[in-house]
């Protein structure tokens, strides 16, 4: 058992000590364990050993060790934040729904299940991302010998028939992207404009300011490291995203100077120079376009659309007017050509033209 301490300025859970440079855990069997020298990671993972609602060996104890592991991975820069946040996200419901199991319970018709019910919930989709982030979560206890598991139930090699997803196939006409645009405060108006001119993801365009510019072969450039894939893309600033730039440092110049200073707000920012929540923003754009179908007779019935279907609408409009694909696909990120390809073609439907020759002729 560990030694009762004398005095406690750190407020460390009970079996948590700082010995030899090091926080340290002492398990019942009397090992000791390497906790790091971080003293918030080592609180926590020391209140998650301590174990006061009996959940120890749990699924839901086993997931949460996951999501720690994963929060010092975005530290160590051996995984993106976005990434992280997303499975600390997915692994609630799976927690409410796994979390009293052993990982021996798991087996690939629990998972299948979950699964089956996800669809049946409508919410199909959530239910697959959350598949994905429960195989990732076990795949990682497999490999650190958690759980006494050596399978993966999630994998489809189990048996595993993930649920149906549709593609993303709605091209933004132009009439619909002007008459929103039209409706839109100026905050949306540039996100709509650096999504469909740039191709990045929405999500990490909102986090861009002055720290994104940088200098390179005497030419300026927005340097982008995609949260999803992790590839760094430059992109030049021409003159039409210049003048995007432009609007935005003299929105940033109309603010308070007690605020924030404009080199520490970014490019989109609230009027408290704050970075908008991308739901936030995602909430003026739905309005955006109620006010559109409202305002304009012939977009009354102009069917949703949000700011990834801008990005999938610049790389159409791109490979119509004759850029070459693999520019496109630099731009995306994709690793593959064949990627930026389908992700084109599911949003434009040529006419075919049909048989003109006439029959004996």
């Amino acid at each position: 058992m560990g030694r009762k301490r004398k005095s406690n300025p750190l407020d460390l859970p009970q079996r948590v000590y700082w010995h030899h440079g090091a926080f340290r855990y002492v398990h019942r069997d009397g090992t000791w364990e390497d906790l790091g020298t971080d003293v918030e990671r080592a609180r926590e993972r020391g209140k998650l050993y301590n174990d006061p609602d009996g959940r120890h060996g749990t699924m839901s104890y086993f997931l949460d060790l996951f999501i720690a592991v994963c929060d010092k991975r975005v530290v160590a820069k051996d995984l993106a934040q976005r990434t992280a946040d997303d499975y600390r996200r997915d692994v609630v419901p799976l927690k409410k729904y796994l979390g009293k199991l052993l990982p021996t319970q798991v087996s690939s018709k629990v998972v299948q299940d979950y699964l089956d019910l996800g669809k049946e919930l409508n919410r199909a989709v959530r239910a697959n991302r959350e598949r994905a982030c429960l195989s990732a979560g076990i795949s990682w206890m497999i490999r650190n010998d958690h759980g006494n598991i050596n399978v993966n139930p999630c994998m489809r090699a189990s048996g595993i028939k993930r649920n149906t997803e549709t593609k993303r196939e709605r091209y933004v006409e132009d009439a619909e992207f002007n008459g929103v645009y039209a409706h839109a405060p100026i905050m949306v108006r540039a996100m709509m404009d650096l999504v469909y001119s740039t191709l990045q993801r929405p999500e990490d365009i909102i986090g861009w300011g002055s720290w994104n510019i940088k200098n390179k072969d005497n030419d300026r450039v927005i340097r982008n490291k995609q949260g999803k894939r992790g590839a760094t893309v430059d992109i030049a600033i021409t003159l039409g995203l210049d003048a995007v730039l432009r609007v935005l440092q003299s929105e940033q110049d109309k603010d308070p100077v007690e605020k924030v200073t404009s080199i520490s707000r970014p490019f989109i920012h609230t009027l408290k120079g704050e970075q908008y929540t991308y739901d936030g923003l995602c909430s003026m754009f739905r309005r955006a376009q109620v006010a559109a179908r409202k305002e304009i007779p012939t977009l009354k019935d102009m069917p949703p659309w949000g700011f990834y279907d801008l990005k999938g609408k610049g790389a159409t409009d791109m490979w119509r007017s004759g850029v070459p694909i693999e520019l496109i696909q630099l731009l995306c990120g994709h690793k593959d050509k064949r990627t930026t390809e389908i992700y084109i073609k599911a949003r434009w439907r040529e006419t075919a033209a049909p048989n003109a020759v006439q029959i004996g002729a």
